[in-house]
């Protein structure tokens, strides 16, 4: 069920008890109805879409805090905690907890601390699971406890307040935009969990691979900053998204597993699961939606994990059983000499698993199957 047909059916419900209603895109800096072409379709390619965005000017500033809301009349109401959200038998959120602090206040005081300090390198560093590069306001925005408008303009005027922070915060605001970009893709097709939005990929050969869905999920890919990313999905709720971006190409292309299986995990999984941008980003990894990367963008996951996370910082983190291997081996443990694996206290296949699929037979069998699918159209 869409956003627009959660509203839809609330508006119904608050107009059967006599309770007017409006809507806004109270979470969007702009609304979609407002970028519909002639044919009445909204952008379906990121670049065109932003210009449109930017042409259009600052948002609206957001309002003032209300001196005082009215409740309306004939609504029952719950209490936070008797909706008893919180997980108790198992209890397995601790982490969770450690990681995030929910609320405004906690929302406003993250964005007042990246504009002082982290975003100056943001634009470099972005990338890089390894450090704290990143706003980390995904959760936030996710449940309205932050609004895109409010970040646009704290963001202008710290840009104006410090000249060389412009780089970072531009870098940051069209990361902004692809969140945009995303809710108006939702907007236009409400099924974009679900149906690809290329026809095409309706018959791509995806796999049934049960086994390899389960290592997937458990961080057991034996590809390290895969498993990394994994672990601290379910760990903290959350993961890098340069790792989201690899730990997605594998199951995809490297294990020709549905992009829908994936979709469902990481909404099942991340605290800042978003109905736009989780299925768009699947759909964009897959090849299968809007302004998608092309079909033989097959991420090496061993170049990924040496590239951003050179030192192996974050993989000694979250895999801590490869922590004592070199940063040259971390990486590829399989490459480590039986010396190398023995005094890091590694076995391979027991302590830690060897790769579920080889990247060179993975990438060869994406790209026989991509070449299938373009062959049949």
């Amino acid at each position: 069920t869409g956003p627009r047909a959660v509203a839809a059916e609330l508006e119904a419900a608050l107009d059967a008890i006599g309770v007017k209603s409006s809507v806004f895109a109270d979470d969007l800096l702009i609304d979609p109805a407002e970028l519909r072409g002639k044919d009445g379709r909204g952008p379906r390619v990121f670049t065109p879409f932003w210009k449109r965005v930017l042409a259009q000017g600052d948002p609206p500033k957001p309002l003032p805090v209300p001196v005082r809301l009215s409740s309306p009349s004939g609504i029952a109401s719950l209490t936070v905690d008797e909706l008893a959200l919180e997980p108790t038998s198992p209890d397995w959120a601790g982490g969770l907890r450690t990681t995030w602090r929910a609320g405004e206040r906690a929302a406003q005081a993250r964005l007042a601390k990246f504009l002082e300090t982290t975003v100056r390198g943001y634009a470099a560093d972005r990338d890089r699971p390894d450090i704290e590069a990143t706003s980390r306001l995904s959760p936030h925005l996710r449940f309205g406890e932050i609004s895109p408008r409010q970040i646009w303009h704290a963001a202008r005027f710290a840009a104006e307040q410090q000249p060389a922070f412009a780089r970072g915060i531009d870098k940051f605001l069209s990361e902004l935009g692809w969140r945009e970009f995303s809710r108006h893709l939702l907007f236009n097709n409400p099924d974009l969990a679900t149906r690809n939005l290329q026809p095409s990929f309706d018959a791509f050969p995806w796999s049934q691979d049960a086994a390899a869905l389960r290592a997937w999920q458990r961080g057991q890919t034996g590809y390290p900053i895969v498993d990394a990313g994994m672990r601290e999905l379910w760990h903290t709720g959350s993961m890098h998204n340069r790792v989201r971006m690899v730990a997605a190409s594998l199951l995809v292309k490297h294990l020709l597993i549905d992009w829908r299986l994936g979709e469902q995990w990481f909404w099942d999984t991340l605290v800042d699961a978003d109905p736009g941008s989780n299925p768009a980003s699947w759909q964009w990894v897959a090849g299968s939606g809007a302004d998608a990367a092309p079909y033989f963008r097959v991420f090496n996951p061993v170049l990924q994990g040496e590239k951003f996370d050179s030192s192996g910082t974050y993989v000694r983190r979250w895999v801590p059983e490869l922590a004592r291997l070199p940063a040259a081996l971390i990486h590829q443990p399989w490459a480590a000499k039986p010396l190398e694996l023995a005094e890091a206290g590694v076995v391979l296949g027991r302590s830690y698993p060897a790769p579920v699929v080889d990247h060179r037979h993975g990438r060869e069998r994406a790209l026989a199957a991509y070449a299938s699918l373009r062959t049949s159209d």
